[in-house]
């Protein structure tokens, strides 16, 4: 029996007390957007130092502006070296109400089809995902008392707040962060029984907009007809930023943005994702996007523009005859390829300074944002992760783009210089950021299992 069989049998033959720990981590609730839970985030990330401690490794939580981060390193003498990259802050579970059990009393429950899930805000992102890993590195170390790499691992608490103190921490750290490769385990399998790589993450901008008009509200029996209404302008604006194609109208937006390679294309074509497969399940039918382009392509490989919120005139019961002074709309855009996060935020203001009335004005938000990330399809260190997540799940893994975005990722990429490895175990009916989050059990065992192998696999 090989090393690694061995390693895999332990696996096997623990995964009750994984779980354990896993569900420890989950009864934390660190929640990172909302100040009351401060000391719940910081109460994670000494439990995720005192876990690296069991595991041998030369722990340190590190305080930032926000919430910690905590850092451990295990090293040796001629082997690669590899970070490994999580988060344990968890999204707010409002509405509560909706939950079938407390988010944060996590518990298996059996669907209607048989199969066992972990259920649990933060089941499966991000502390789920990240005990794969450590429980990996646990079997290892427990079977043959090292690790087949070097391992560094970093675990944030503002991932979900945009990672906004983890760049200078990074920047202050470089020489103890180098490695050839980060590991992230936040993504998804393309589907429960097929492993998948990501390859891309689109980029993010997020901005702000509001339209100022009068010098108050006005009452809309004198006023209206006469008066520039601020909702009706912000309106107009939104309306002239996507064409009736699908397309983004502001000029140079698509710049940098790259074609994918036929083969990968036609790949994306022999997975089956429609509009009926993907926008079904939600209650939708027609894709939004752009009409030359199919689903697939709309939410992997092309950027996108949202509006996330507005904001403006009398909401509350009842009416209210007025004619808004003012209104905010929050919008996000998806990049990809060679966009560049302040060149398509700055053309984003210019159109939309062009496109406002006279007797209105526009201002704009802090509006930041992050570059898309690609990993070479052709890298040494994709292909030997495919090989460990064939044998794992019999099959070989799709390589796909991700539509979500996760920023510090690019960070690590431009300052580090290493490669991203992206393997993820959720799935997408996996309900992260809503009521009654979940995580496969099998997902959690066959992740954990991946894992072991894929650091046996970088070894070679």
């Amino acid at each position: 029996m090989s090393q690694l069989d061995k390693v895999l049998d332990h696996i096997d033959a623990n995964l009750d007390a994984s779980l354990e720990r896993l569900f420890a981590f989950l009864r934390i609730a660190s929640i990172s957007t909302d100040p009351a839970h401060a000391q719940d985030c910081r109460r994670a990330a000494e439990h995720v130092k005192a876990e690296l401690d069991g595991l041998g490794f030369a722990a340190e939580v590190h305080a930032t502006p926000g919430h910690p981060v905590v850092l451990g390193h295990q090293q040796g003498e001629g082997k690669p070296s590899v970070l490994f990259y999580g988060h344990y802050d968890v999204q707010p579970v409002d509405p509560l109400d909706l939950w079938t059990n407390p988010p944060f009393e996590p518990r298996i429950e059996t669907l209607a089809d048989g199969s066992k899930v972990i259920r649990a805000r933060g089941a499966a992102d991000d502390k789920g995902q990240i005990l794969t890993f450590l429980e990996a590195v646990r079997a290892w170390k427990a079977v043959t008392g090292d690790l087949p790499v070097n391992v560094s691992v970093l675990i944030e608490g503002e991932e979900e707040v945009g990672s906004v103190n983890l760049p200078a921490f990074v920047d202050a750290n470089l020489d103890r962060l180098r490695a050839d490769a980060v590991l992230v385990c936040d993504t998804n399998q393309w589907d429960a029984d097929t492993p998948a790589i990501t390859t891309g993450l689109r980029g993010l901008v997020h901005d702000e907009i509001i339209i100022r008009t009068a010098d108050r509200d006005l009452h809309s029996g004198l006023f209206g007809g006469a008066a520039q209404n601020a909702i009706q302008v912000l309106a107009g604006v939104i309306a002239a930023l996507r064409d009736g194609e699908g397309r983004i109208t502001i000029p140079g937006f698509y710049d940098g943005v790259p074609e994918i390679p036929e083969e990968v294309r036609e790949q994306w074509r022999g997975l089956g994702l429609d509009a009926r497969t993907f926008l079904g399940p939600v209650g939708l039918s027609e894709p939004a996007g752009e009409k030359d382009r199919y689903v697939i392509e709309q939410i992997q490989s092309r950027p996108a523009f949202d509006i996330n919120g507005i904001i403006g005139g009398y909401t509350g019961e009842g009416s209210k005859t007025v004619i808004p002074a003012q209104a905010r709309a929050k919008i996000t855009f998806r990049l990809v390829g060679e966009q560049n996060p302040v060149k398509v935020r700055d053309a984003f203001r210019a159109y939309v300074r062009s496109l406002i009335p006279a007797d209105a004005s526009v201002t704009f938000g802090a509006g930041d944002g992050a570059g898309a990330v690609s990993v070479p399809l052709d890298s040494p260190l994709l292909a030997k992760a495919a090989g460990a997540l064939r044998d794992e799940w019999n099959k070989p893994p799709v390589t796909i783009g991700g539509g979500g975005s996760i920023p510090i990722i690019a960070t690590f990429q431009n300052r580090l210089g290493a490669t991203p490895l992206l393997v993820g175990f959720g799935l997408e009916d996996d309900r992260i950021h809503s009521p009654n989050e979940k995580y496969s059990l099998t997902n959690f065992h066959k992740g954990t299992r991946s894992w072991a192998r894929i650091l046996q696999a970088l070894a070679e």
